[in-house]
């Protein structure tokens, strides 16, 4: 068993502003204690999402954990110690997983940029075996999302799908999943010129230039539209009549629905399989991996929106 030291180096905030102003570097935070069901994770890789930089802005403060706060959500890494009801789980496993159960309700106060962090047992999977840890980092929140809202939309084989934001880190899961995993008979996807072909390698039939054409004036309307980009209003007009619109971002038109993440390790075991074989993939931005210390740059271009894919953090330091 690793000998866990009692500090680590970890990002962390004790007020609300943008990053590079509150966000700092600290080698003398404490590990955190575990809780019976929980796991410490040595933290190999973590993925950067949209939410760590709105939390660290202050826009959902009605929801937040104390101060002072470690960002972030995903994380792929090895099981060095485990609490005493932990049933499967043992020290030396490879692991992935979103930490925090419910994305902003009180999430935890010490999240995945750090070099340890506990999580709950059932909120984790073992690692798919062909992929990296910065690869596995990259999954959780968004193919955990991508799954949750083709789920509650019932979507199945056979149906219609248009997804707003394909390229993106939740997009290019929904496409992968309804393709590969639910068996759309056609998926339609958006993105910028330059990532059309990212749609089409993903598995979309028709990849649409969103900066030549409005997707709402397409001749053909959809079983379900997975609206990852906030463009609700127009998304309801894509749709077949009787069909379901479901967006993860800005503000709802009926009769389309909003949903926030549940974190649950047994959907990321379920996907397991799919990754293990080649059909769905992890998607890192080419310019997508960086190191520890480069945290802000990393929050920084997660932050433009531009991002093909995800940002991951990796190598998470260690040498203690």
């Amino acid at each position: 068993m690793e000998n866990v030291p009692c500090t680590m180096k970890a990002w962390i905030y004790g007020q609300h502003g943008k990053p590079e102003d509150v966000l700092k570097l600290k080698s003398d935070v404490v590990v955190p204690e575990l809780k019976e069901d929980q796991v410490l994770v040595k933290v190999m890789a973590s993925g950067l999402n949209p939410v760590d930089n709105k939390r660290m802005i202050g826009i959902f403060v009605h929801a937040e954990c104390p101060f002072p706060t470690v960002p972030g959500y995903d994380v792929a890494g090895v099981v060095v110690k485990v609490g005493s009801q932990v049933k499967n789980l043992k020290v030396g496993d490879e692991v992935y997983g979103n930490i925090h159960e419910k994305a902003l309700d009180h999430p935890k106060q010490y999240g995945t940029l750090a070099e340890y962090t506990a999580v709950e047992e059932r909120l984790l999977a073992p690692k798919p075996k062909n992929l990296s840890f910065a690869e596995a980092a990259s999954l959780p929140v968004a193919i955990g999302t991508a799954y949750e809202g083709l789920q509650r939309c019932e979507f199945t084989a056979g149906q219609s799908i248009l997804v707003l934001g394909g390229a993106g880190g939740v997009g290019s899961m929904v496409i992968q999943l309804a393709k590969h995993v639910f068996g759309a008979s056609r998926v339609v996807a958006t993105a910028s010129t330059g990532k059309l072909e990212l749609l089409r390698n993903l598995g979309a039939d028709l990849a649409v230039d969103y900066t030549k054409e409005n997707f709402e004036d397409l001749p053909e309307k959809f079983d379900v539209v997975y609206d990852c980009v906030g463009q609700c209003e127009r998304a309801v007009k894509a749709m077949k009549e009787g069909g379901k619109v479901v967006t993860v971002s800005g503000a709802v038109t009926v009769p389309a629905f909003k949903f926030i993440v549940t974190s649950n390790g047994a959907d990321l075991e379920k996907l397991n399989p799919y990754l293990e074989s080649g059909q769905v993939k992890a998607i890192i931005d080419p310019k997508g991996i960086y190191p520890f210390s480069q945290t802000l740059e990393g929050l920084a271009y997660v932050d433009t929106g531009r991002v093909a894919g995800k940002v991951v953090i990796h190598p998470i330091q260690q040498d203690n």
